[in-house]
């Protein structure tokens, strides 16, 4: 089942291997790493989508509603940032401009609407649903009509990231009795597993050329962040702290990634090099920040 985290970066990982055929995706252009990142915080009294430079400065409040606003992604563009909310008494999708205006629910159904991840080209947004009968991934178009479900399997499958040339989109499912990494066409067909370990992997996140995943793992005992080639191939431990590391992010240009570590005793959000090395803490509030997502700009 997929609940929205409200209580803590574990509960995500709670809610939650035929390898070879994969050919490599279209390289896309590689961008500055500036623009802003977006993320979740609780420091208002309540989790709301704050939006930073992509040095940490600058850190600004989007979203001022009561209920709970979380797990901000921004639009190819960079002019929206799509994102789920509690506030018309379920969970659904919205969007909003990057300035917090404008704010528009996209899905309304009476059950959990979470996770959205857009296309490369902006028209259409990926999303997890628990719609009874229908647990899986779903595609809309950017606007909310034309909701249909391309993944289902009992045990569940959530977490839809679309890869930068947009024909594969990556997710999690535990259709082999264990949450694995798979990859499947943005129609749900040609789906192919990529992690098999015994622990749970999950929250796929592309490289900006497509050429990698960066991905969360329990394997080690503890929760770290990993990363392995497109195919599933070469996977390689990033971070090794005594501490949860979860929601990676890479940067526009490849270069860095983003997550959130409660590894100063807090959930905040870092930033390291794309091999894991020099990690720097980038919010420091007592509140919990988590689930960064980057823009160029």
């Amino acid at each position: 089942m997929i609940r929205p985290r409200t209580l803590g970066l574990v509960g995500l990982l709670l809610g939650l291997g035929v390898r070879g055929g994969i050919a490599p995706p279209a390289r896309s252009a590689v961008l500055a790493t500036n623009g802003k990142i977006a993320f979740t915080s609780a420091r208002a009294g309540n989790q709301d989508i704050f939006v930073m430079n992509a040095d940490g400065s600058g850190q600004a409040q989007a979203t001022r509603d009561p209920t709970v606003s979380f797990r901000p992604a921004w639009s190819p563009d960079g002019t929206k940032i799509a994102f789920a909310s509690t506030r018309g008494e379920n969970t659904d999708i919205y969007v909003m401009n990057a300035d917090g205006t404008a704010q528009t629910r996209l899905t309304t159904d009476p059950s959990i609407d979470d996770q959205p991840a857009w296309s490369p080209d902006g028209t259409r947004i990926a999303f997890a649903s628990t719609r009874p009968g229908q647990e899986g991934v779903f595609v809309m178009n950017a606007d909310g009509s034309g909701q249909t479900q391309i993944s289902n399997d009992p045990g569940g499958e959530s977490q839809p990231a679309w890869s930068p040339d947009g024909t594969r989109i990556a997710f999690v499912s535990h259709r082999t009795g264990n949450p694995d990494i798979f990859v499947m066409a943005p129609d749900g067909s040609n789906a192919v597993q990529l992690t098999t370990d015994a622990d749970t992997d999950s929250q796929p996140a592309w490289s900006p050329d497509g050429t990698r995943l960066a991905f969360v793992s329990t394997r080690t005992g503890v929760v770290e962040i990993w990363r392995m080639n497109f195919d599933g191939s070469g996977q390689q431990q990033l971070t090794a702290e005594a501490a949860v590391d979860v929601d990676p992010e890479w940067s526009p240009d490849g270069t860095k990634i983003a997550f959130t570590s409660t590894r100063d005793g807090n959930s905040n959000i870092y930033v390291m090099l794309s091999d894991g090395s020099a990690p720097t803490r980038y919010t420091t509030e007592p509140a919990s920040d988590e689930f960064p997502s980057w823009r160029a700009g």
